[in-house]
């Protein structure tokens, strides 16, 4: 009776570690710090492609005793770390606030929530210009997006031309004391010309030619000028008569190219999108508002008297903006 009284005491004991550990286990998955509750928000709409991102939401996460709040990106992303341990069972209110979307609130499981992409989509708040009175609304018109890029290039800016000679008498004999032909047999001359591209300036497509006199008895080195650069530096040997030489070419300049731009913009509902390179600079809008053709500068501020826009940067390795501008109430596309 004792050895089973002992066997079940062993059985219980063995049960509660392990009731121990897969607790401890729990609460270190649980811990404080580790739950982070993601998503995005956008416009709801039946139209997909008018389902825009949202910037600028209060999302509040909250399980009655705590809470935690932050702000939707351009993107519409959200990224709030809760501050204190989460059980699987929890039940979570994720709050939604913005003053031209109607409130929404959505309840989400503790457990799950660690893991989940949670998407709201928030209801937006009619503007006066959707409502029997649209047609009073400013029609925006003619939407063009101008913008610059800028790129270094190579420009031809000229060309260079010198000529120099090699004066030698042919015919006698080396004597191994000066220079002589590449056979050994001949005296020979050497003589060097160069030219300088100036400052900022390179030279290329250089050639080098014996243009007059015994050519065939001529050796031009090119080590001098094959790489081009600001400077170059041609050699001639010479093992007959006289010979005349004549070195070309070509000057380049790095200089910045500007290259002026256009695009027309997509528009979704009551938004327009569209994207720009990395390099783009001098961003404006082209529309006409009433029939009244207008230029809009959209500087750092992405300031605008008809539309509200955001931009952010997209990931790809392109770099590219993505800028959305939403009408503002009074007008309409």
């Amino acid at each position: 009776m004792n050895q089973r009284k002992r066997a079940m005491w062993t059985v219980i004991g063995v049960a509660a570690a392990l009731m121990a550990v897969a607790l401890g286990v729990g609460l270190h998955r649980w811990s404080v710090g580790a739950m982070r509750i993601k998503g995005a928000v956008i416009r709801r709409d039946v139209d997909t492609r008018k389902e825009l991102p949202i910037a600028g939401v209060d999302v509040t996460v909250s399980n009655g005793v705590t809470s935690a709040t932050t702000q939707s990106e351009a993107s519409g992303y959200f990224n709030i770390p809760f501050p204190r341990s989460i059980w699987p069972g929890e039940v979570m209110i994720l709050s939604f606030r913005h003053p031209g979307y109607q409130p929404l609130s959505i309840k989400i499981q503790g457990g799950l929530a660690a893991g989940k992409l949670n998407i709201a989509a928030m209801e937006p708040i009619p503007s006066p210009d959707e409502s029997d009175s649209n047609h009073a609304a400013l029609a925006v018109t003619n939407i063009r997006i101008r913008y610059t890029t800028n790129s270094q290039t190579r420009v031809n800016i000229g060309s260079a031309v010198k000529t120099f000679q090699v004066a030698n008498t042919g015919n006698l004999p080396c004597d191994h004391k000066a220079l002589c032909s590449p056979d050994g047999r001949w005296k020979a001359s050497i003589a060097s010309e160069s030219m300088d591209a100036g400052v900022g300036n390179e030279f290329s497509n250089v050639r080098a030619s014996c243009i007059a006199g015994p050519c065939p008895f001529t050796k031009i080195d090119s080590n001098g000028f094959a790489s081009g650069g600001r400077t170059i530096t041609v050699s001639a040997l010479n093992w007959s008569d006289t010979a005349t030489f004549l070195l070309e070419a070509e000057v380049f300049h790095d200089a910045s190219v500007s290259n002026e731009r256009e695009l027309y913009p997509v528009v979704f509902g009551r938004a327009l999108n569209f994207t720009l390179p990395p390099t783009q600079e001098g961003v404006s809008i082209e529309v006409e508002i009433n029939g009244e053709p207008m230029v809009f500068p959209l500087g750092p501020a992405l300031y605008l008297s008809w539309a509200t826009c955001t931009a952010r940067t997209n990931s790809d390795p392109e770099k590219t903006t993505v800028y959305r501008c939403e009408l503002k109430p009074g007008y309409r596309f």
